[in-house]
């Protein structure tokens, strides 16, 4: 795995060039988006994740960081593979200062009492603004 190597802007995946070898889940909405088949806007992406904008963003910057190994949760991806969640906030950090964010908050909900509704796990950057501490 290589970390920075990341690429900005708002071109679309190539389905052609997604490793087959990465856990994939046919019915999960953001391996959908990751190989192609529902487009996004894509503001990063390294070879193991990518950075998308929300489509209901919260806040003037409002971005998903999401690996594209299909886990449920971050427990389950830090379980899987702890190197893969160190990429996604350095990528979730990349994509923040290139939409001209120093400050921001990563949120990552784990289970839907933690209003977790796309089990995909995915952390969402927010900022662009100040922000209050309440988180929810």
């Amino acid at each position: 795995m290589s970390f920075g190597s990341a690429s900005f802007g708002s071109a679309s995946f190539d389905s052609a060039s997604f490793d087959s070898k990465i856990p994939f889940d046919a019915d999960c909405l953001f391996c959908k988006m990751i190989v192609g088949e529902i487009p996004v806007e894509l503001v990063a992406e390294s070879e193991w994740a990518i950075v998308i904008r929300d489509i209901n963003p919260t806040a003037p910057m409002h971005l998903l960081a999401i690996p594209k190994r299909h886990c449920a949760t971050v427990r389950e991806l830090a379980d899987a593979d702890t190197s893969l969640v160190g990429e996604l906030v350095l990528l979730a950090d990349q994509a923040a200062k290139k939409q001209g964010n120093e400050d921001y908050r990563l949120i990552f909900n784990t289970g839907s009492g933690a209003g977790q509704s796309i089990f995909h796990v995915h952390g969402h950057v927010i900022g662009g603004k100040q922000l209050d501490w309440n988180p929810a």
